[in-house]
């Protein structure tokens, strides 16, 4: 028998040992040297993640242990973090780091139907072990399908031959660059200038931007002058929040607008932070979008220090943080999941202060819209309709890409007037109006009016405005089932209709003849119970082949 005593202190030296992982001295001098001067903040969590990744090509375990001790967090608050986002590579201990290189091939709709699935499966025995190649969700250059990214470097219509050529270091290869830089009729923040002389009152500028009607190109459609409104009406400071997000299958508008003239919409942000007097700016921008990163850092450099503050955030890869509660739980460091509503985040947003959040090209509109007057916004239209949208086109069509038209415009007048037509051999046979969300339509519904509020009565709508155009060579229920696998992978797991419907409704429409009444109560479950957007929408394109597509999936 062990004596008393001895099991004492026994006992009393296992609790001078600290719980959990213990920090590696090496490591937390590495990360210390990464951080450098920076501020050990929480909201700061994820850029500190990004310094690790990008400096080792992944978060070996020891590292994170060692951020954790800098930033004074549990070692399971920064696990959590780094394993909820797809741009993170967690290595522990024993297993082997991945290789230096990867490649992300999209896998969304448009690079489907322009053949990334036979790039997914060549490359890998080309490239070797040395690079990994791995399917990723749409990155935003659906007018270049397929597209690709080479470790940060992205490749517009890519193929076999110019990924190696980019893998091997070749210049050109294929690699996208920015547009040329778009004309200005205008000095540089002429409008901006005028507003901060007083030359434009504030109650002016909000009024003007509510005769215009803009409303939030994100995808809800909010009024944009009564957002400025609510928000300046709320108690300071007040903050802003500015998505840059942009991962809705099929849209790329705000990267075309960013690479060609970002003073524009740097300009209209500004205007917006007077308007509504806000304190500090977050920019939220995804991380595919490197070029576009490196060229706001460098217009940002260029302002003159003072309120508002900007500061540029960096997404790791989660098509949730497109969502404007998800994304402010990232930009304070955790994991983005949305929040339940009340309160809103015009109230009650970031670091629970009241925040305006805007899309980028909502803020893009507004210095053209105050320097031209919002009739000449209003005057643009048809069917009823007024304003103009910017449509990313791609699919079917000759000429993809973004097309500044009248809101109203139907899908055909876009393919006939836009797009040069469909391609060659290629018939209109079904379109989806809003993205991977949107829905699914056929062409015998080609004259419906392309605006906020004109597609719910067919159980679509336009969200971000990214329109995909099928031909009879493709399936809606092949296009469907891309977009329930999308749907599924990008559910945050959060609440339950999501996490465990969309895995189900993947499951369910592999079938050759899909069970309309169990898709049917499943969806309607998602519908109803479902925390956020996500889940709320993604039985849109299931529900439209059942609806309007029938013959595709029953017999």
């Amino acid at each position: 028998m062990i004596p008393i005593a001895v099991q004492g202190a026994s006992r009393e030296r296992k609790r001078q040992r600290p719980k959990g992982r213990q920090v590696d001295a090496a490591a937390l001098q590495q990360v210390q040297a990464l951080l450098g001067d920076l501020p050990r903040r929480r909201d700061l969590l994820i850029e500190f993640l990004h310094l690790i990744q990008d400096a080792y090509g992944c978060l070996p375990a020891a590292h994170l242990a060692a951020l954790a001790a800098e930033l004074r967090l549990a070692q399971v608050e920064v696990f959590e973090v780094a394993s909820f986002y797809h741009h993170f590579d967690i290595v522990r201990e024993g297993e082997p780091a991945p290789p230096a290189l990867t490649v992300r091939v999209c896998d969304g709709l448009s690079c489907e139907l322009a053949g990334a699935g036979g790039l997914l499966a060549r490359l890998p025995a080309m490239l070797g072990r040395e690079v990994r190649v791995v399917p990723a969700p749409c990155i935003g250059r659906c007018d270049q399908a397929p597209a690709a990214l080479v470790g940060q470097r992205a490749l517009g219509q890519a193929s076999c031959e110019s990924v190696s050529a980019a893998v091997a270091g070749v210049p050109g290869g294929g690699i996208m660059r920015p547009g040329p830089a778009g004309h200005c009729e205008r000095g540089p923040f002429a409008v901006l200038g005028e507003c901060l002389s007083g030359v434009r009152p504030v109650e002016s500028v909000i009024s003007a931007l509510e005769d215009s009607g803009l409303r939030g190109l994100g995808g809800a459609g909010f009024p944009a002058g009564r957002k400025w409104r609510i928000v300046r009406n709320e108690p300071g400071p007040r903050l802003m929040a500015v998505n840059i997000d942009e991962g809705e299958p099929g849209t790329f508008k705000d990267r075309f607008y960013l690479e060609r003239n970002p003073r524009q919409f740097i300009e209209g942000m500004l205007i917006a932070a007077w308007a509504a007097g806000i304190d500090d700016i977050y920019i939220y921008l995804r991380d595919e979008y490197h070029d576009c990163r490196k060229l706001l850092q460098q217009e940002l450099a260029q302002l003159e220090a003072g309120a508002p503050r900007i500061h540029l955030r960096r997404g790791a890869g989660a098509y949730i943080c497109g969502e404007e509660s998800a994304m402010i739980e990232s930009i304070e460091g955790k994991r983005g999941m949305p929040r339940l509503r009340p309160p809103y985040v015009a109230q009650v947003g970031l670091f629970g202060r009241p925040t305006l959040e805007h899309n980028f090209e909502t803020l893009y509109w507004v210095p053209e819209i105050l320097a031209k007057g919002a009739a000449w916004f209003a005057s643009h239209g048809r069917n009823g309709r007024k304003g103009l949208r910017s449509f990313s086109v791609s699919g079917r069509v000759k000429q993809p890409g973004v097309k500044l038209a009248p809101a109203g415009i139907t899908v055909q007048e876009l393919i006939d007037e836009y797009c040069g037509g469909m391609q060659d051999g290629h018939q209109l046979y079904a379109y989806l109006p809003g993205g991977a969300s949107g829905g699914i339509l056929p062409a015998s519904m080609n004259n419906i009016p392309l605006d906020f509020d004109t597609l719910q009565p067919y159980g679509c709508f336009i969200g971000s405005a990214a329109i995909i155009v099928l031909s009879q060579h493709d399936t809606a229920r092949a296009a469907a089932a891309n977009m329930m696998r999308f749907f599924r992978h990008e559910s945050c797991g959060q609440c339950t209709p999501c996490r465990a419907g969309t895995a189900k409704a993947a499951e369910l429409i592999e079938a050759p003849v899909w069970d309309a009444g169990l898709l049917g109560e499943l969806s309607q479950v998602m519908r109803d119970a479902s925390i956020c957007g996500l889940g709320q929408a993604a039985p849109n394109p299931v529900d439209c082949v059942l609806k309007y597509f029938p013959h595709e999936v029953t017999r």
